[in-house]
Formats: C-alpha cells, structure tokens, sequence
C-alpha cells in the first residue's frame, strides 16, 4: 500500500468516526430535550392530573433506558417530585425504592440520604410513624458518618417531631436537647427557635404550663434578636401556639389576643395558608368559648376553606367539629350532627384515632339515641389508642438500639484493642492459676490438720468434726469473696480501661495518646489488686484519710469521657462514713461498680443520677438513667447482679430493681443506720 492510499485511508476513517459522533450525540441531545419537554408538561399545575401523570411515565420510560448515572438518578428525583405533586403517592414511594437501590449500587450516599428523606416523608403522610422513624435513623446514620452537623440535627429535630406526633414527650424531649448538645456553642438560631417552640408545646401538653410559657417565650426572644426570613413567620406560629396555651387554661380573653396579634403579622396568609387558618380557627374558637359570636360562623367557614383547599385532613376534621359546637349551641342539631358525621367519616378513612375520639365525644352529645354507641366506641378506639401508643414508643425504642452504626463499631477492631483483649486474657488465665495454687496449698494443709486430729483420742473427735465443717464453710465463704473481688474489682477494672483505650480507634492524635497512656498506672493498680487477692493481704482501697464521695464520684466519672454518659451526683454532706466500716463501704463500692457497668452495657442512656442521702434512720443510696429499660418479669439473674444482692445481704441491707421499657432503670439501696452503729463499726 503506497503512502496516498495510507493517508486516504485515515481521512475515511476520521470521517466515519466524526459521523457517529454527531449521530451520537444528536441522539442524546433528542433524549434530553425529550425528557426535559415531558417533565415540564407534567409540572404544569395548569394542566389535568391525567395529562400531567401520562407525560411523567413517557419520561420515566426514556430515563429507565439510561445508564445508572448522576444524571439519571438526578431525573428520577425528578420524576418522584412530579409523582408527589400530582398526589399519586403510590408511584412516588416505588420511584423512590428504585433510587435507593441505584444509590446503593454507586455508593452515592448523597442520593442515598435523600431518597430516604423522600421515604421518611411518604410515611408521615401516610400517618405510619413506625416507618418513618426507621427512615429517620437511617438519615441520621449517613450524616453521622459524613459528619454534616446540620443535616444531623435537622434529623434529630424531625425525630422529636415525631415522638411527639405519637404522644412520646419524654423522648422527643430528650432528643431535643440531644440536638441541642449537638449544636451547642454553634449560632443556629433557627435550630434553637424550633428547640424552643416545640419544648413550648410538650410541656404544655404536660401540663406544664409555667415552663411551657417560658420555652415560647424564649423562642420569641430569639426571633426578636435575629433576622430569619419573612416567609418563615416563625411569629405568628409561635403566637398562635402561645395563644393556645391559654386557651387550655381557659385564659380565653388573652388567647384571643395572641391570635389577634399573630394574625396581624405581614403576609401570613401568603406565606403560610396553614397557619393563617389555624389562627382563625383558634381565634374563632376561643370567642365560642367566652359567648361572642363576632364574625361567628364566618371565621370557622373561613378556615375549613382554606384547610380543604390545602387538603389538610387534621385541620378539616377539626373546623367541623367546631362548626358542629357552634351549631349545637345555636340548637340547629341538624347541621351540628351533618359535620359531626363529616368528622368522623374523614377520621375513619384516614385512620386518624385521635380526631375519631373527639368527633365521637361531639356525636354522643347531639344524637341522644345513639350515645350509648358512641360513648362504647369511644372508650373501644381510646383504649386502642394507648395500647397503639405503647407499641410505637416500643418500636422507636427498638429501631434507636437496632442500628447499623453500632453493627460496624463492634467490627471494627483496632490493633490496640485486640491486643488489650489479648493481655486481660492472659491476666485472667493467670488470676485462675493462683487461684488453683492457692486452693491446692488449702487442700495440703486440710488434709495434714486431718492426719494430726485423727492420732487424737476419742474424746476430741466430735470436736475435730466440728473444726472441719468450721473450715470447709470458711472455704466457700472465701472462695465466694475471691470470685466477688475479682468479678466486681478486677474486670471492673479492666473493662474502664479497655473502653478508654477504645478511643484509639477513633482518634491516634497526640492529645488522645498522652490521655490514653494515663491508663498504664490503673494496669499497675489492677497488678496490685491482684497480689493482694492472690496473698489475701487483707487491704482494700478505703483508708481513713481517704473521702469515700471522693472515691465514688471517680468511679463513675472515670468513664464518661468514653461513653458519652452525663453524670448527676446528689450527696448528702452530713454523712459520717469515717464512722463506717472500710468492710461495708467495700460492699457499697462493688455494688455502685456492678450497676454502673449494668449501665454502660446494656441501658444505652444519656444521663445518670446518683443519690446518697439519710432517710428514716438509714442511709439511701438511688442510681437512676434514662436508659431503653426492660421487663423485670423477663430479665434473668445474672452473676453481677447475684453479687449485687449477696453483698447488700452481707451488710444487712434491702436492694431494690425498678424498671420500665423506654422509662429507664432505678436501683434502690437501703442501709439501716441502727444496724450500722456508728460507735462500733470501726
């Protein structure tokens, strides 16, 4: 082949190659004009649903064809939010699953967490708090990890909305000031406005009226002193919330005027409809109660417009109820019972208990031939009602412990851990040697006391027998203390260390391994323990220069760096424990080390509480945490807690367990100071 027909050749090739380029990408020009053309059709509010519903499919086909890009999965949000708007629910959650599984698939945790917003909202619309709050913790989860504080809190905030939506006050206020903790120092107002009003709201819920009052005050304080956009009206929410608040007290003269002054805010209805309807309807309401009909019925009719045009369910089913009170006020029972009837039908279609239970009070107070019906479906649905209730806060507190996070901390092993785990081993193997030597030396001794005894006569034969059961009770007794000291002291011990050292894993910066290598003297202290136990020396770790609140303060701070674990001490000064025994101080020690360990294993709390106090002549020493709880019915006895009331036996005192699921854990120790005596402990 002659050079000419070499270069001709190569021209033909460019061009052919140019060719399908151009065809290539004409084509996908085409593809995205396409998709671009259908999805704006289909967000034309303008247009029927039918037509808006039949060009998203047409883009949804054309996109399902595409490659698993960013692109494509930018267009399947597309596609949801269209889902979404055209109120075909349905479509909108299986597009959803489907970006979930193509996010997975690329590792694209962005897409991930915002599909599972899309989730967590689908559920919430659906009334199915369960699931959403499944989808809130896989939200927070990938914050967590991404380390985005503000979408972290955003979760938590949304979380404690939640809890409260199904009645969980004490949850959702801990996971505000969760979120708070999370938060503090940072100039987050807005996070600190909605900390505050929704705090403003449980309590008042609680019946906490005072506190309630100061929480919405504050948030309005915070609004005052910081500018948040116009659109928000964060005032007339939480003036409408306040206003509330005196209306459940009754103070409906001062109600009226919050809902006065919120409805005055500029551009409320523009901005937020929703609110500018429950302002009317609360304002309405509250002039009902004190008997003025000024613009009666016209502001309930006012908000159940704006409600049904929002399709705001709650809100409906309550303008009806009030505009059923007003009618039966007016005794035009007719229309009192038509939109009494409307309430409870539009409660039982959407499944909402609570607004079923207040339409069938209003029933069971106009149509008299019924009222026995109703009163029994009343007290059926509210009894339902609290057993649901107690299922969810269940179910929330299940989903909390059940996370994937704590799967992959407990894999994730560093090499300083493993070899921690190594020497504790090593060191119980060791513990278990010298206490078979030392047990084998008793038995030689035993056995040498016998062979002496039996060259004895006779008459001290009942007497060696008695000597030998003397021993052999002796024995148990220590055997049972060794086991105690070790239990309780020793792996006690080890296991703070090794939860210390576990920071390792985290962080290997200098700070953390110079406050990590404090941690080689408590190794030295545990040597020591050991040789003490091994040569019964006798010691313990009181001395009378030594302050036991002291002591016992350490111990359970000593974890708290580690745990996250909030620590609240409560002690009574006045108590004279240089008076007291080091023996039954050494008791109360082990038994506040086995319940603190209880804690930090398996209670997953956020605070504790410890209280030692004097009561009725005895000493009363309370642990209390905020932790997930469990049934005492079902919880088995194990060996810490079997140390827990043999040691509180041995110093003749009462220990008590208390414990509800989602409440928490209290243990109760009661020391009868007469049985004490403090003139002759010593």
């Amino acid at each position: 082949m002659n050079i000419k027909n070499l270069i001709a050749l190569i021209f033909l090739f460019i061009f052919i190659l140019s060719c399908n380029t151009k065809e290539q990408g004409h084509a996908q020009s085409q593809y995205s004009d396409s998709v671009s053309y259908y999805l704006k059709i289909a967000d034309n509010d303008r247009i029927s649903k039918e037509k808006r519903l039949n060009y998203n499919f047409k883009a949804l086909k054309l996109i399902c064809k595409q490659n698993n890009d960013s692109i494509n999965r930018l267009n399947l949000f597309k596609i949801a939010n269209r889902f979404y708007n055209i109120e075909s629910l349905e479509n909108y959650k299986k597009i959803t699953v489907q970006i979930v599984n193509k996010a997975k698939e690329k590792n694209d945790s962005l897409s991930l967490v915002k599909a599972y917003i899309y989730l967590q909202d689908y559920y919430a619309r659906k009334f199915m708090s369960d699931s959403s709050y499944y989808y809130n913790r896989k939200i927070q989860q990938i914050y967590f990890r991404r380390n985005d504080i503000n979408n972290l809190v955003t979760s938590i905030l949304n979380k404690a909305i939640l809890q409260h939506n199904e009645g969980d006050f004490q949850g959702c206020e801990r996971s505000i000031f969760q979120m708070l903790s999370i938060k503090e120092g940072d100039n987050n107002y807005e996070i600190l406005y909605q900390a505050n009003n929704l705090l403003g709201i449980i309590y008042g819920e609680l019946n906490e009226y005072e506190l309630s009052k100061k929480h919405y005050n504050k948030a309005l304080e915070i609004i005052s002193k910081n500018k948040f956009p116009k659109q928000t009206q964060f005032t007339a929410t939480t003036l409408n919330n306040l206003g509330f608040l005196y209306m459940s007290q009754d103070h409906n003269k001062a109600a009226i005027q919050k809902y006065l002054l919120g409805l005055k805010q500029k551009n409320v209805f523009k901005d937020r409809p929703y609110i500018y309807a429950l302002l009317i309807d609360n304002l309405a309401y509250a002039k009902f109660k004190i008997n003025d009909n000024t613009d009666l019925p016209f502001l309930f009719y006012r908000s159940l417009k704006i409600r049904d045009s929002l399709v705001i369910t709650p809100g409906i089913i309550t303008s009806k109820i009030h505009l059923s009170q007003y009618y039966t006020s007016k005794k035009d029972t007719t229309t009192a019972l038509k939109f009494a009837k409307e309430a409870y039908d539009l409660g039982i279609q959407n499944n909402l208990k609570r607004d079923v239970l207040q339409s069938l009070q209003q029933l069971s107070k106009i149509d008299k031939k019924n009222s026995a019906s109703y009163s029994s479906e009343y007290y059926r649905i509210n009894d339902s009602l609290q057993l649901a209730e107690r299922k969810i806060r269940n179910k929330f507190a299940r989903i909390e412990f059940e996370t994937e996070e704590l799967k992959i901390e407990k894999n994730k092993l560093s090499a300083e851990k493993t070899n921690m785990l190594y020497i504790s081993e090593i060191m119980i193997l060791f513990i278990i040697i010298i206490f078979i030597w030392g047990s084998h030396i008793n038995r030689k001794k035993e056995l040498e006391f016998s062979k002496k005894q039996q060259k004895s006569n006779e008459e001290i034969y009942e007497l060696m027998l008695e000597q030998q059961k003397k021993i052999e009770e002796g024995k148990q007794v220590e055997k049972k203390r060794i086991s105690q000291e070790l239990h309780d002291g020793v792996m006690g011990k080890l296991t703070s260390i090794r939860l210390n050292l576990f920071i390792l894993s985290k962080k290997k910066d200098t700070e953390t391994i110079e406050k990590c290598l404090s941690h080689i003297n408590e190794i030295q202290d545990i040597e020591k323990e050991i040789r003490n136990i091994a040569y019964d020396l006798g010691k313990n770790a009181f001395s009378d220069n030594v302050n036991f609140t002291s002591i016992v303060r350490n111990l359970f701070t000593s974890i708290e760096s580690s745990t996250g674990m909030s620590f609240k001490f409560n002690f009574d000064d006045t108590i004279r424990w240089d008076l007291i025994g080091d023996n039954i101080k050494m008791q109360i020690y082990r038994i506040l080390q086995e319940a603190l360990q209880n804690i930090n294993k398996h209670a997953n709390a956020y605070n504790v509480s410890l209280t030692i106090k004097t009561l009725h002549n005895s000493i009363i020493i309370k642990i209390e945490d905020d932790g997930i709880g469990f049934e005492e019915q079902k919880i088995k006895k194990g060996f810490g807690l079997k140390n827990m009331i043999s040691r509180a036996s041995d110093i003749n005192s009462t220990i008590e367990l208390n414990s509800k699921p989602g409440i928490g854990t209290r243990i109760k120790l009661a020391i009868p100071l007469d049985l004490l005596n403090y003139n002759t402990l010593n």
